[in-house]
């Protein structure tokens, strides 16, 4: 078994199509195909189902596929150690977030980058925590932020990073219409708030309706800059967590008011690997996370139960 056949099979799934992944590769379409076949006669079984095109993977083969991505990751990792020791870090860190900590982010990433100026960081925002777990474990994210916490954490370091408190954001003009920022006066506004099917939306409901109160926006988005570009046109107010905002800078033309009773947060964490030993580029993160945010409890491992 070559580690060339192992790139291949990675490529076949990241392109979901021959001709692409042997571009991706390099190599001619017939060339990547014999290889895929090689590895598949050496392993007695098929991995690809295949047609007029590329249709999947057999079982086999997603389970071929995930040592394979395990396999790359540590190659990938022994050339890190041994051009650290003669350099210093280079390579990417791979970070996903959730919408809700797409500004957030910036805090580590910015951080990071300045610390170790021959790496590049590749942040992925917008995803649902579930994603950025399932990417993580398929070594196609090194790190990511999300909502804790997901029931299933298995294999995985977590880090709390901080909790959210949320506040009102209008326009000076609406906020002096407002007569007094109480919830049940907030809910009556013109909302934009984050989309529905998002984890932050969630939070925010399901706290609201311990407490008997329910929103309904009129605008949804899944973006934090839509988000506050709407607020800023003066017609739109919304509810968003306060740490999103200093990353942002100034917003001269936005009010931003504290919501109290109910006082409604929500947790923080950023997850990873669980490796033994871990990447030098974990080992590199985890310490400007805990430069960063010296409160964060200390990494906890989840196992199987």
């Amino acid at each position: 078994m070559m580690l060339r056949q192992l790139e291949y099979l990675v490529a076949l799934a990241n392109e979901r199509h021959f001709a692409h992944a042997a571009d991706e590769c390099s190599v001619s379409q017939p060339a990547l195909s014999e290889g895929i076949r090689k590895l598949e006669k050496e392993l007695g079984t098929p991995l690809v189902r295949r047609g007029h095109a590329f249709q999947g993977f057999t079982v086999e083969g997603e389970a071929v596929l995930k040592w394979a991505r395990k396999l790359l990751k540590d190659q990938e990792s022994l050339k890190q150690e041994i051009s650290v020791l003669q350099e210093g870090l280079r390579g990417t860190l791979r970070v996903g977030t959730v919408p809700a900590a797409s500004s957030t982010v910036a805090i580590l990433t910015d951080k990071f980058a300045r610390t170790h100026p021959d790496v590049t960081v590749n942040v992925q925002a917008g995803l649902h925590s579930a994603d950025i777990l399932r990417r993580i474990r398929n070594y196609e994210l090194d790190a990511g932020l999300i909502y804790a916490e997901p029931e299933d954490l298995a294999g995985l370091l977590v880090y709390r990073l901080y909790s959210e408190e949320h506040v009102l954001l209008t326009s000076v003009d609406m906020f002096d219409c407002l007569g007094g920022a109480t919830w049940q006066k907030a809910l009556e506004l013109p909302l934009c708030l984050l989309d529905s099917s998002l984890r932050g939306r969630q939070v925010l409901e399901q706290r609201l309706a311990q407490e008997g109160l329910s929103v309904s926006p009129r605008i949804e988005c899944d973006s934090i800059v839509t988000l506050l570009a709407h607020v800023a046109t003066g017609h739109w107010a919304s509810i968003v967590p306060k740490q999103w905002l200093p990353p942002l800078g100034q917003l001269p033309e936005i009010m931003i008011t504290k919501l109290d009773d109910p006082v409604v947060t929500s947790q923080i964490s950023i997850v990873m690997e669980d490796g033994n030993p871990q990447t030098l580029m974990s080992q590199a993160l985890t310490k400007v996370i805990f430069d960063t945010f010296p409160t964060t409890e200390p990494a906890s491992s989840r196992h199987d139960k």
